[in-house]
């Protein structure tokens, strides 16, 4: 499997804490079945992880993953929080896509979807690139009017989920509106987003177990389409009711 949303880089950001976290969630990875992770880590207001950086942090790892013998591939990316000058910023090529493709990944804010997404999220597509929105189902205004993702997707974004909310770990609300988004056509990968081998882990394996492999089956081939560079399958996005999922929240 590909997990194209991981924070394995060491000291980086609130993800693996050292080398040895780093090593640990690396050999977790391999147990769970995975064999390339992309590294993203946080590039927001508080991280600055600049594009240098990521790469040579990416090659130290590869270089010690390498020295241990653990047969797991690593490469680069950034989990960008969405701001005005996105677009600009991946022209000049400030910013890493994932793994040198032209998927991005793209964190919206915790609370609600900035009134400049639906655009920003178009020109980016109109520049060559594919927006990946990153966990959208733990975002506020999304759980209460998901109305506000089907527009995002049916104007092209892409969306990933992540392990943890399939599970249960972020509560049974964002355990359910994630089920509906994918029964919605409003999901495309799904992603460990892990920050360590413990508290925060892959759990594909806990996906698994509860869905079964067959459900895996669509995510794990788009991710590798995507570390392809190729364009994902994608059916028509679907509604989903305000009305019931308030009722559940």
């Amino acid at each position: 499997m590909i997990d194209i949303h991981c924070h394995i880089l060491a000291d980086v950001d609130d993800g693996a804490m050292s080398i040895n976290d780093s090593l640990g969630m690396a050999k977790k990875a391999v147990a769970q079945g995975i064999h390339t992770i992309i590294a993203t880590p946080h590039q927001n207001r508080r991280y600055r992880n600049q594009k240098e950086k990521i790469l040579a942090g990416v090659s130290a790892l590869r270089a010690r993953i390498e020295q241990e013998h653990i047969p797991l591939n690593i490469t680069q990316g950034q989990e960008i929080r969405l701001y005005g000058e996105l677009k600009d910023d991946l022209r000049r090529g400030r910013l890493l896509s994932l793994s040198d493709t032209k998927y991005v990944l793209i964190e919206l804010p915790y609370h609600h979807v900035p009134r400049y997404a639906e655009k920003l999220l178009f020109d980016l597509q109109l520049n060559g690139y594919i927006p990946v929105i990153a966990h959208p189902e733990r975002n506020i205004e999304v759980m209460e009017n998901p109305g506000v993702l089907h527009r995002l997707v049916k104007n092209g974004a892409c969306v990933q989920l992540t392990c943890s909310s399939l599970a249960g770990r972020f509560g049974r609300n964002v355990k359910w509106l994630s089920r509906r988004l994918i029964e919605a056509n409003l999901a495309h990968f799904i992603a460990s987003d892990a920050h360590n081998h413990t508290t925060r882990s892959f759990l594909f394996d806990a996906v698994e177990n509860e869905y079964g492999r067959d459900f895996l089956s669509m995510f794990i081939e788009n991710a590798g389409l995507l570390l392809q560079n190729r364009v994902i399958p994608k059916e028509p996005p679907l509604p989903i009711r305000k009305k019931r999922l308030l009722g559940l929240l």
